[in-house]
Order: structure tokens, then C-alpha cells, then sequence
């Protein structure tokens, strides 16, 4: 007997085996399916996909033994992967110098062998997928060149299943990066609200002292502080809710009426029928209330700050078909340019434009809402022309 040499490439080799992370896996279907069909074209009693480890013959799927593993020194597979040609064929171990006195010989018979080595894309042999029998024998044509097609897809699911588990750690790991994110963000923005409102309650009680000493200079730094902090709360605000706007798509949906929907969107914005508008509805929907009542809140909040009209007037509206809740919050504001509609979903953009107060937005807002109503398996759209008004309609999958 010769034991089978190494591999010049033998810790590349090792390390590509253990990257896949099979060794020592519980036997799955897919492979024992493949070597039962294997055993069945070459009509052989023993089909087996093997992976060489360093001192060792892991058998992935064995089909006619039992055993799952066996030294790597006494292997025929550690013979086949130091071959270059697709197929090695031993016809009648017992003739063959490199196996002759083999236990496996003597012990289980292995008087017949053919291995195909499983070779990566970067040719490197993991190991085989090999059939045995008890006597002398040869292959046909036909299934030496299944053989070498069939290890092919033994490869191919190794590289199926390797993606897939990389696939899954790299969601994992991008859920754990997410959780900490918002963690972070939350905490630091609640820290950050303090110290501002201290600021901004400070810089009033300066500009209202009673017998104020300070310059009309002082006053216009005060007065720039108060802006900057009023700035800086707005945007410490979005990104809160921004990061809050996640939670609200883990709530269930619940059965609840068009009118009262509204109804609540208008309660909060404190605003009478004169301003806030609705085509009556009771129609009954199930929907993840909590994230369509704040998609609806942010695009009236919107619509309501950018309005410079005398009578500003938001008009809410409902329709649906077969796949979809289709919503629309219509305004009579100050319009956005056609240059600029496609930008506004965008994190940060404001298109420099400035609300009722003279105050420009954070550009958090319209991102949330795109962000939300796309979890919800929805879309989102604007139409809007100058000093007309705004529509945006969104949708949400039923």
C-alpha cells in the first residue's frame, strides 16, 4: 500500500474545505438524494460525497455504509484529488501496488473505485464524489460522464449552500448593526434635547429680562442662537422619528374606518373643517393603522407648514383597487418646482425652501414617509405646480 501524498496547495486546499463548513454536518437530504441516484446509474452498492480534512475522510453522505469518516492516509479519495483528469478509475485494487494490503480492502471489500474530485472554480480538489463495489468491474461511457456531471451539482449546491449561509450572516449582522444604530441614535438625540432646551430657555430669558442692559448687536447673536438651537432641536426631532418609524410596522393591522382615520389626523393638527378636508368614507379597511396614521401626519404637517395662502386648506382622500389602499393629501401651498419633485424623498433635501416661519425644513420628513409606505409594500408619488398646491398619493398593499 502507498499512502497518498499531499497536495502542493494542501493549506489553501484546508483552509477552502473549512471555509464551505461542512465537516462534521448532520447528513441532509440533498446529498444522500444525490448519491442514492449515483449508486442507481452505476448500479455500484456504495456512493459516497467525501471532503479530505487534514488527517481525515469526512463522508458528507454515504450511502451503503455506515460509517461517517475514515483516515485520510488509507483513503482511495486521497489519491483521485492528486489526479488532473475529471474521472480516477482503480478497476481491481487488489492489482494495484498503491492499494494492495489497504484495510479498506481487506476489511470492507473495496476491490472497485471511481472518484470524480469536486473542484472549486478555483480548482481546488475539497474532495469527491466516489463509488465503490465488491468486485472488479468497469464503467460505461455513459456513466462515467454522469458521474463527472453529477459532481458538478455537488459543487454547485456546496456553493449554494456556502452563499447561503454567508447570505444569512451578513443579514444578521446588518440586523445587528441596525439595532445599534437606532439605539445610538435615540440616545444620543434624547441627550441632545436637554442641553438645547436649556439653551433656548436661557437665550429667552436674556431677550426678556426686565431693564436689558444688552446692545442691538447682542441681541441679533442672541437671536442667532435661538435660530440655531431651534434648527438643531428640529432636526434631533427627525431623526427620532425617523428611527421611531420602524417600530410602528411591527404593529398588527386592524380593522378601522376611513372617517375615523381622518378624524384622528385631524384632531391632531388641531384643525377645523374650514381647513382640513375629507370625501365622507365609513368604509372599513385593515391596515397597519399606526403607520398610515403617521405617513398622514407627516404629508399634513408638510402641507400645512409650506402654505403661505391666507386660507390654507388640506384635502385628504381614499380610494382602492384590487391590490391596494390608495390614499392622497392635497394642499393649496406654495408648490414645489418641477426640478426639484424628484428630489424631496431624499434623505437631508430640503430644496431651500422655507416654511411659514421663515425656518427651512430638515429634509427627515419625506424620506420617512417614502421609507414607510416602501415597508409597506406601497409607492409614493407628488404632483405639484407653483403657488397652486401639492398632492402626494401613496399606497399601501392590502
Amino acid at each position: 500500500m502507498i499512502k497518498p501524498d499531499f497536495p502542493k496547495n494542501e493549506l489553501e486546499r484546508i483552509s477552502c474545505v473549512k471555509k464551505y463548513n461542512l465537516l462534521d454536518t448532520l447528513p441532509e437530504s440533498d446529498f444522500d438524494n444525490i448519491t442514492s441516484l449515483v449508486a442507481t446509474i452505476c448500479d455500484v452498492p456504495i456512493s459516497l460525497i467525501t471532503l479530505l480534512d487534514t488527517d481525515r475522510n469526512f463522508l458528507k453522505s454515504h450511502h451503503g455504509i455506515d460509517i461517517q469518516e475514515s483516515p485520510r492516509d488509507i483513503s482511495f479519495c486521497g489519491h483521485a484529488i492528486l489526479h488532473e483528469d475529471d474521472i480516477f478509475i482503480v478497476e481491481d485494487a487488489r492489482e494495484d501496488i498503491r492499494f494492495k494490503d489497504n484495510p479498506l480492502v481487506d476489511g470492507f471489500k473495496a476491490i472497485f473505485y471511481a472518484g470524480v474530485p469536486l473542484r472549486n472554480t478555483d480548482g481546488l480538489a475539497l474532495g469527491t464524489l466516489c463509488i465503490y463495489d465488491h468486485k472488479p468491474r468497469q464503467l460505461t461511457k455513459l456513466q462515467k460522464k454522469a458521474l463527472i456531471t453529477i459532481a458538478k451539482q455537488v459543487i454547485n449546491l456546496f456553493d449554494l449552500k456556502l452563499n447561503n449561509r454567508l447570505l444569512a450572516d451578513s443579514k444578521q449582522e446588518l440586523l445587528d448593526r441596525n439595532a445599534e444604530l437606532n439605539k445610538f441614535a435615540s440616545h444620543v438625540s434624547h441627550d441632545l434635547k436637554s442641553p438645547l432646551a436649556n439653551i433656548m430657555s436661557l437665550t429667552s430669558f436674556l431677550k426678556e429680562e426686565e431693564d436689558n442692559t444688552l446692545t442691538e448687536a447682542s441681541v441679533e447673536y442672541i437671536n442667532y442662537i435661538e435660530e440655531s438651537a431651534e434648527s438643531l432641536k428640529n432636526y434631533i426631532d427627525g431623526i427620532l422619528i425617523h428611527y421611531k418609524a420602524n417600530e410602528l410596522l411591527n404593529v398588527d393591522k386592524e380593522y378601522i374606518p376611513i372617517d375615523t382615520l381622518f378624524s384622528s389626523v385631524q384632531r391632531i393638527h388641531l384643525l377645523d373643517d374650514k381647513h382640513f378636508k375629507t370625501t365622507p368614507n365609513s368604509a372599513l379597511i385593515f391596515i397597519n393603522k399606526a403607520a398610515v396614521t403617521q405617513v398622514l401626519i407627516n404629508l399634513v404637517d408638510n402641507a400645512l407648514k409650506y402654505n403661505n395662502k391666507p386660507n390654507p386648506e388640506v384635502v385628504l382622500n381614499y380610494s382602492e383597487d384590487s391590490n391596494f389602499h390608495i390614499f392622497s393629501v392635497t394642499d393649496n401651498g406654495n408648490g414645489i418646482p418641477a426640478n426639484q419633485q424628484d428630489e424631496v424623498f431624499k434623505l437631508f433635501n430640503n430644496n431651500n425652501q422655507t416654511d411659514v416661519s421663515g425656518k427651512k425644513g430638515t429634509g427627515i420628513g419625506l424620506f420617512t414617509v417614502k421609507n414607510l409606505v416602501k415597508k409597506l409594500n406601497g409607492t409614493i408619488t407628488l404632483q405639484s405646480k407653483i403657488d397652486v398646491g401639492s398632492t402626494f398619493t401613496f399606497t399601501i398593499s392590502k
